[in-house]
């Protein structure tokens, strides 16, 4: 079969003609070609706890999870993750019915919508978002609708957020601690956003990774508060809190029949997966609250080693509350244009970020905004300020 003349994408469906290779394989790719610093995907440059490591290994070796696990996920595992809702937050899930394992966050992301969303509906997402979010929404046909977060302080606009909500609107799909921005949702802005998605009776998914990575403040799940566990799916996965991004653990709680929508698609996605890991981060899971106030402590000096260079150099720095990235201005370098800037980077002083602009469906309002990850070794981010001191 050949390609019709003229056409250089004949094969794929039109919803997904606008998504090309992510940002984060150009720039990796970049990386890698130039030999720079990577401080544009967020991966850590350190693996996690040896112990939970150890036991992933004790899995594979003794045969546990080495054929297909159950569909929903292995009972210890689905166990923990209700465990840990009732200690941290005190939400109780029943695991057996509103516990649901998927291959990383990005497939519960990416399940969910296709179970919950028909063609035409409206989903308010806030922007900047993760590029999956995009895509995901594109494959189940509905229709993004942003609600922006500005900077200096990237908070989210309620008001704007309720003109925004139209007979058309499904979905609420939120993101805190937020990624790319570092923003966390205070309790009245949850507060807030609860009450317009009981008034319009919307269901509201919830990307919650970077949960334990939180600075100032402290990470509220919006299923917490009044009228939102019915109507949550709330979403989060190992790989940010325990440094282990390649097992792709990731899961859901919901109320019963929102976890049997998800899993209806789930399962034709990938079935199952990551079954020796899935015992790995059970234990994981239990471990002592010094281990997530190390993470923390340990983050927030990176943060402001990386923040503190960055200013240095010369750009804007809008510090954040969470996560582990840090947006920046590029403005004051006198730069217009973060793709041109990160692409150019490398040859200029040896370091790799990610251009904020992809993550706006209106550019320009992120066209000079630029993240970098800070989830590296210590002497890593301090030889990547040394090297951006070039461009002063």
């Amino acid at each position: 079969m050949s390609a019709p003349a003229g056409n250089s994408r004949p094969f794929l469906n039109r919803r997904l003609a606008a998504f090309g290779t992510t940002i984060f394989a150009e720039m990796s790719a970049l990386a890698a070609r130039t030999g720079s610093i990577n401080l544009g995907q967020g991966f850590p440059d350190t693996d996690g706890p040896a112990e939970i490591a150890e036991a992933a290994s004790r899995a594979v070796l003794s045969g546990l999870g080495n054929q297909y696990p159950p569909g929903p996920g292995i009972p210890e595992l689905r166990t923990a993750i209700a465990a840990h809702q009732q200690r941290f937050y005190g939400l109780r899930y029943d695991p057996d019915t509103e516990v649901l394992v998927t291959a990383g966050a990005t497939e519960a992301i990416a399940a969910a919508l296709l179970a919950l969303l028909e063609p035409g509906d409206e989903v308010i997402a806030l922007e900047p978002f993760y590029d999956s979010y995009a895509a995901c929404i594109a494959m189940a046909g509905a229709v993004r609708v942003p609600l922006t977060l500005r900077a200096p302080d990237f908070r989210p606009d309620i008001d704007a957020l309720s003109d925004a909500i139209t007979p058309r609107t499904r979905l609420l799909l939120l993101n805190t601690p937020h990624n790319p921005t570092g923003t966390v949702l205070t309790p009245a802005e949850l507060a807030a956003i609860a009450e317009l998605a009981v008034r319009h009776d919307l269901l509201v998914i919830t990307d919650e990774v970077y949960e334990h990575l939180v600075f100032e403040g402290s990470h509220t799940p919006l299923a917490s508060l009044p009228g939102m566990r019915e109507r949550t799916v709330t979403i989060s996965s190992a790989g940010k809190t325990y440094s282990f991004t390649g097992w792709k653990v990731g899961w859901i709680t919901a109320p019963p029949e929102l976890v049997a929508a998800v899993r209806s698609v789930k399962q034709f996605l990938t079935f199952v997966s990551s079954g020796p890991f899935q015992y790995a981060v059970a234990e994981a899971l239990a471990l002592p609250d010094t281990y997530y106030e190390g993470l923390r402590a340990g983050l927030a000096a990176k943060r402001d080693l990386l923040a503190d260079g960055l200013a240095a150099a010369g750009f804007r720095v809008f510090r954040p509350q969470g996560t582990y990235f840090i947006t920046t201005d590029i403005a004051p370098l006198g730069e217009k244009d973060g793709l041109a800037f990160c692409r150019a980077l490398p040859e200029r002083c040896g370091v790799v970020a990610i251009p904020n602009q992809v993550f706006y469906d209106d550019e320009s309002a992120g066209a000079t905004q630029v993240r970098w990850a800070f989830c590296k070794k210590t002497d890593v981010l301090h030889e990547a300020v040394e090297r951006l001191q070039r461009l002063t």
